[in-house]
């Protein structure tokens, strides 16, 4: 996921994409906690992309507080 696609997304669908993001790795922690979870290193790179979408909605919700 890249920074540019982000930016170019409405506030609700980058709201939307945060939520599934933390579903996701709610559901990854569970499979964790159960040995079930295969590829560990979807854990950082779904914390990673959370992280990103938060900080775009900040930065937009900045933009629109400066104007």
């Amino acid at each position: 996921m890249k920074p540019e696609d982000l930016r170019n997304k409405t506030p609700d669908e980058l709201r939307d994409q945060l939520v599934a993001l933390k579903k996701e790795a709610f559901n990854l922690r569970f499979q964790k906690a159960t040995n079930q979870l295969d590829n560990t290193a979807r854990m950082r790179d779904v914390r990673r992309n959370a992280a990103r979408v938060l900080t775009v909605l900040t930065e937009k919700a900045r933009a629109a507080a400066a104007n």
